[in-house]
């Protein structure tokens, strides 16, 4: 294991202080990591009243992703797939949703909350994103930040309405979805407590705010259950409450559980997305011209690779229930192993010139929204839709609309966010 660790050549993806370098830098150190003959090993960082194990195997090729995520079997989702160390369970009760089950009982709930995001519904959600995105659109004035302004504005809009929270708590919705997976961003978890935010003083403050901002949202969705179970509506929650799949249907901790999960992964994942579009369109104005050549033909490419080249989310967790060999290593029981999508995505072996942003690339395997298997994305193809709507407002409405200066971005080894970013037009 030592040797495994002095292989990666001076990477440590443990060291708080990797997660600040620039992501030319923390490109270039997965590149390394890829070139390993085996998977690289590293211990987990220790904090205080966290349970913590030896550590971890980062997966960095495209390949071990796919066969990993393809085989929950082996790498399972249980006990916590959304965290490197065990989840509590003070903090399971509210973070422990179906990202951290496996089948048959994460099959069961898959199949009533995937009643949200059928075709038919989002055909049906299409008129009422359009307005919205819209409404955004036209009321921008001059310069501003892009994420406040704009990327934030549509998703935690659609989710909220999907599960049909009123209007006056939707900006603590935002903030909350903030401060969970901001961690260890002081600008999101108690800066005014600490002024590094890569030092896991930080960390711990970015546990506990988080933690708060959990029990909020899990006591907001399970107030509207119980409301709901006594006046239904024509909402995701009156649905989910009614739905009976093999004779279970969800509890209010439960549906308090995924609503964390839909606002969390469905705000900031198409938030950044979109901000990393902008960014990514701005600083390659060959391709920009190229989607506005063909708009409806060539969106689709466009946002897969802003995906591809985003990867919103940096990584997920499984631990190997069996003894099991993939690319030249023997995996043990107990392991834990690491899903790196932001490295799987770059992979030379699988995109050519793989930091080209590139609209026409095809085929574009990527895996920003998971690998293959039982755990894709079920808010995949809704992400797409929001971002194809809001690109298409955007670039008929101001069609010069353009960063203009450096991202501010997440400190974070979870998601790859953008907190600011500047524009005009």
């Amino acid at each position: 294991m030592a040797t495994e660790i002095r292989d990666t050549a001076g990477v440590d993806l443990s060291d708080l202080e990797f997660w600040s370098l620039p992501p030319r830098e923390r490109e270039r150190a997965f590149a390394r990591l890829r070139g390993l003959d085996h998977p690289a090993f590293f211990p987990e960082l220790k904090l205080p009243f966290i349970k913590h194990g030896p550590g971890y195997y980062a997966l960095a090729r495209h390949a071990d992703v796919v066969e990993a995520s393809r085989n929950p079997q082996v790498f399972s989702s249980e006990p916590c797939s959304n965290s490197i160390a065990d989840l509590p369970r003070y903090m399971a009760r509210y973070f422990g949703s179906m990202i951290n089950m496996d089948d048959p009982r994460h099959a069961k709930i898959r199949r009533i909350v995937s009643r949200a995001f059928t075709p038919r519904v989002l055909a049906k959600l299409e008129t009422d994103l359009q307005a919205s995105a819209t409404r955004i659109v036209t009321g921008l004035d001059g310069p501003g930040d892009f994420v406040t302004d704009v990327a934030a504005r549509l998703p935690v809009q659609v989710i909220c309405d999907m599960m049909g929270i009123p209007e006056p708590l939707r900006p603590m919705v935002y903030e909350r979805t903030n401060t969970i997976l901001g961690l260890g961003d002081p600008e999101y978890t108690g800066g005014r407590q600490y002024t590094d935010g890569i030092t896991r003083t930080g960390v711990l403050y970015g546990l506990a705010a988080g933690m708060a901002a959990g029990y909020e949202l899990n006591h907001l969705a399970m107030k509207l259950a119980r409301r709901r179970r006594r006046q239904p509506g024509d909402d995701l929650v009156s649905a989910l409450i009614s739905a009976n799949v093999d004779g279970e249907s969800l509890t209010d901790q439960e549906i308090g559980s995924f609503f964390i999960l839909l606002v969390v992964a469905g705000n900031e994942t198409t938030r950044n997305a979109m901000s990393h579009g902008l960014k990514l369109l701005t600083d390659n104005p060959e391709q920009r011209e190229l989607l506005m050549a063909d708009f409806d033909g060539r969106i689709g490419g466009a946002v897969e690779e802003i995906v591809r080249m985003a990867t919103p989310v940096i990584q997920f967790r499984r631990t190997v229930t069996r003894e099991h060999e993939m690319n030249g290593h023997t995996y043990r029981p107990g392991d834990k192993v690491l899903l790196f999508y932001n490295s799987a995505n770059r992979d030379e072996a699988v995109f050519p010139d793989p930091d080209t942003f590139d609209i026409t690339r095809s085929p574009n395997p990527h895996v920003g929204f998971g690998g293959p298997g039982p755990h894709f994305c079920l808010g995949a193809n809704l992400a797409r839709q929001e971002i194809t709507v809001m690109f298409r407002e955007l670039f008929t409405r101001v069609p010069e609309i353009r960063s203009t200066g450096r991202p501010d971005r997440l400190f974070s080894n979870f998601i790859n966010g953008i907190k600011h970013l500047p524009f005009a037009y």
